[in-house]
């Protein structure tokens, strides 16, 4: 398998140990679409309305996001209003999944989420992801609303994505779970969909989220995602808690206390050999300004103030990559 020769000599991670719970489902019987594009499904209401996407499979070893979509297309729901298109994003590196070998299909040729830039996009440079999101761009430029389906390497508690526009967090509330909103810019390495055009743009009134629904293979995240994927078809208007009850999924009972965390810097490595002073998994609250957070090839990073949430610290600590966020709950 090509993505694994790559991953092992190119991304390594301090630890290649994993139990996956999930077993990958079969997506060939949506492989045709009816969009023109392998993959991707669009359901038109007769009422006027938005056009709502949810995407998994961003990352081809994330597959709660496919297991959440396979249950919506056997549910048969469409939309009252609108239009609603399901994708399938990175389906080759999806090809790659090997349960023996789990963390080796994130993507074949680079990450399909780092591409959504216009320079990108419309550049010279070639790739397997670049191409699929070049077929991609059309269906993504015509949704109003996006939630885009992800999973994370630790097990820590589900966050919603929601970007550092006020819109952005207000549908966050309105799907009302998971508890945790974090409002981030970004990576370095480049934009992520959920910030590519009208998305990220304050004058605009497109909205996208992505969801971190827990560990990348645990039995909990494939639930997390279907449930936020239901409540954000609901929130939209897309559909109603009558249409989705059918689906038996989600009892639509839980109504946490959100809280919101702010991220005021990514850790961006810059040298070819980072360490963490700590085993940290994700949502730690390291209490005092210049507490050590890790070494960049020996220069020291800390925490630059009190009560400093570390998020979602990264097992691939390559150059250029981010090795943690770091943020403070606002809310």
């Amino acid at each position: 398998m090509r993505a694994i020769a790559e991953f092992t000599q190119d991304r390594p991670v301090s630890d290649l140990t994993y139990r996956v719970e999930l077993a990958p489902p079969d997506i060939e019987p949506y492989r045709a679409g009816n969009t023109g594009i392998e993959y991707v499904t669009t359901f038109a209401a007769t009422e006027p309305g938005p056009h709502v996407m949810v995407a998994a499979l961003t990352h081809g070893n994330e597959i709660c996001g496919a297991i959440a979509l396979e249950k919506l297309f056997r549910a048969g729901i469409r939309p009252r209003r609108g239009r609603l298109t399901l994708a399938f994003n990175n389906v080759a590196a999806y090809r790659e999944f090997d349960p023996r070998y789990p963390i080796a299909s994130r993507y074949v040729d680079e990450d399909f989420n780092r591409l959504w830039h216009p320079d990108t996009l419309d550049g010279p440079r070639q790739s397997i992801e670049l191409e699929r999101a070049r077929a991609l761009r059309p269906v993504v430029d015509s949704a109003d609303f996006l939630l885009d389906l992800h999973s994370m390497q630790y097990a820590t508690a589900p966050l919603m994505l929601a970007g550092l526009l006020p819109r952005s967090r207000a549908l966050a509330r309105q799907v009302g779970i998971p508890e945790l909103i974090m409002c981030d810019a970004g990576h370095a390495a480049g934009p992520r969909m959920r910030d590519y055009g009208g998305f990220g743009d304050p004058a605009a009134s497109k909205t996208a989220l992505l969801i971190e629904c827990g560990q990348h293979w645990e039995r909990r995240a494939a639930q997390v995602a279907t449930d936020v994927m239901l409540r954000f078809l609901i929130a939209t208007g897309t559909a109603t808690r009558d249409d989705l009850a059918a689906s038996g999924e989600d009892e639509f009972d839980a109504h946490p206390r959100q809280r919101v965390i702010e991220v005021t810097e990514a850790v961006t490595i810059s040298g070819s050999g980072f360490e963490f002073a700590g085993d940290y998994r994700g949502l730690e609250v390291l209490e005092k300004q210049g507490t050590l957070i890790g070494r960049d090839d020996g220069r020291e990073v800390r925490t630059p103030y009190d009560n400093c949430v570390l998020i979602m610290p990264s097992r691939r600590l390559v150059r250029g990559q981010t090795a943690v966020r770091l943020g403070r709950y606002i809310d």
